[in-house]
């Protein structure tokens, strides 16, 4: 079948091909209705009314209807619908209804100017794959901005009116007060997107000019990585694998929000989750339902803090405990005191490097003979954005740039760089790939970290053999895969080290 083109047609209400199973579009200039075998000859009788001319049937298997219905279905223009938002009588009372704990997206029954508006943005995102919406009141206008692949990228820019009943309309998707706005508040919604269940994570902040609105967008349909999927360099990926098959200790993973922390964590627990251990995890938020793994959520509300839900989780005879971040010296004494007591403990921690979780964690005030006992692994990472392979043009980088990114200069040496096509909406870029650096405790790290040696010594060691962050990006440099700019947004540049070409 070629493409479907439904613009040209009558389009059906999704709730009436929903429930009826038939959908109008073209093919190769005809009229066809793409139907399951059970659609009944009402429906068939009452589609061909809608269409107003001459119709085929074309029976599918509800699979390959379900994908054609999304396809369909979630095509909008958001410019539209933004314009009809803006023109139209605002009434915060239409805006008070509550809405089901899942509501689908797709369903044209409710047509309430704001709420098309909010439909229109939160299809565009997962359309565009964005990963953040952020939606930021100003004097002059409100601006809509799209986080993809980790970059922040403007999409509209709106009547400040709009600001107040389209974060109130969030609201009470999220269920929060829409009467406090002088507070923060956190909130989570569930929606379909066709087949696609996504969770909204929502976020206010009061500002000068109103509140601000950050919505983060979880897939539940997206699979979770193994390890091998991580893009970890062999010799990484082996050392990281060993870390964790160890019954116990401490292993890290270090980098700043929104650098796959959590997905390296993951990735971790889905390898050892063969049914012989019990795993369990605090979390804040629970992003992804794990099967087999017990995961709790903190709820500083009620006093569910870290600590205390680790202190809780350790008396339910656990293997392997996973903790979402180490953020005060309560927290990480436990993790402590449960590696040595024969707990294998994941979780996060805030720093700029791998070895800068040591000193971290000594300034929490955890003795440096706990360290150099309990950790085992830590793994410091970064996420750049990967060249569309559609349109990266090649050139001759310039010596700075060689030197940055500590690569030996040669003048054969080509880089590549982003331009933009369609295929990539002129951005450039399509995807993210990994950085990772990863500290194996040896004996003589271990004495280092006893004798409370300074960072830059026990750096020098731990790298010794291994490649740190910016060599890790380099390589990608080299392979095409991204480019130096990307890397070095993200990485601190040197010339101590060069990378053979």
């Amino acid at each position: 079948m070629s493409e479907a083109d439904p613009i040209t047609l009558p389009r059906l209400s999704y709730s009436f091909a929903r429930r009826f199973g038939v959908i109008a579009m073209l093919n190769e200039g005809k009229a066809v209705l793409a139907t399951l075998p059970d659609t009944t000859l009402e429906a068939l009788l009452e589609a061909r009314r809608v269409v107003g001319r001459p119709v085929k049937r074309e029976t599918m298997e509800p699979a390959e209807f379900e994908g054609l219905m999304a396809k369909i279905y979630a095509q909008g223009d958001l410019t539209e619908t933004a314009e009809t938002a803006l023109g139209a009588d605002m009434d915060l009372n239409a805006l008070a209804d509550n809405l089901p704990r899942t509501s689908d997206l797709l369903d044209s029954d409710d047509d309430a100017p704001v709420i098309k508006l909010i439909n229109g943005i939160l299809q565009e995102a997962i359309k565009t794959r964005a990963s953040d919406i952020h939606i930021e009141p100003y004097e002059n206008r409100l601006a809509v901005r799209f986080r993809i692949d980790g970059a922040l990228r403007d999409t509209l820019s709106l009547s400040p009116r709009l600001a107040s009943v389209l974060v109130s309309r969030v609201k009470v998707m999220a269920q929060l007060d829409i009467a406090k706005k002088r507070i923060p508040q956190d909130g989570r919604f569930s929606l379909n997107l066709g087949q696609r269940a996504v969770d909204v994570r929502v976020s206010t902040l009061p500002s000068q000019y109103g509140e601000r609105l950050v919505m983060r967008i979880l897939e539940k349909s997206s699979s979770l990585m193994n390890l091998s999927d991580l893009g970890m360099e062999e010799s990484e990926l082996d050392a990281f694998t060993a870390a964790i098959r160890r019954p116990n200790g401490i292993i890290l993973v270090t980098g700043p929000t929104g650098s796959g922390k959590t997905t390296s964590l993951y990735a971790s627990l889905t390898t050892l989750n063969d049914g012989s251990r019990n795993i369990l995890t605090v979390e804040d938020p629970v992003e992804y339902a794990l099967d087999g793994i017990g995961q709790t959520q903190v709820n500083n509300q009620v006093g569910m803090s870290f600590a205390a839900g680790l202190r809780a989780i350790l008396r339910q005879d656990p293997d392997v405990v996973m903790v979402g971040e180490i953020r005060d010296p309560e927290t990480a004494d436990i993790a402590v005191q449960a590696s040595l007591t024969g707990h294998l403990v994941l979780s996060t921690v805030h720093t700029n490097s791998a070895i800068a979780a040591i000193t971290r964690l000594r300034d929490m005030g955890i003795e440096p003979f706990l360290l150099a006992s309990t950790v085992t692994s830590i793994v410091a990472q970064r996420l750049v954005r990967r060249l569309c392979t559609s349109c990266k043009g090649a050139y001759k980088p310039t010596d700075r740039e060689m030197m940055d990114l500590g690569i030996k200069p040669h003048k054969d040496l080509r880089f590549f760089k982003a331009k933009g096509c369609s295929k990539c909406h002129q951005i450039g870029y399509i995807g993210r790939l990994g950085l990772y650096e990863v500290v194996v405790m040896d004996d003589t790290l271990r004495g280092m970290i006893h004798d409370g040696s300074r960072e830059i010594d026990m750096s020098a060691h731990a790298f010794k053999e291994r490649k740190d962050l910016l060599q890790s990006g380099a390589r990608h440099v080299l392979s095409g895969l991204t480019s130096a700019e990307e890397v070095l947004r993200v990485c601190r540049a040197k010339v101590d080290t060069e990378v053979e070409v």
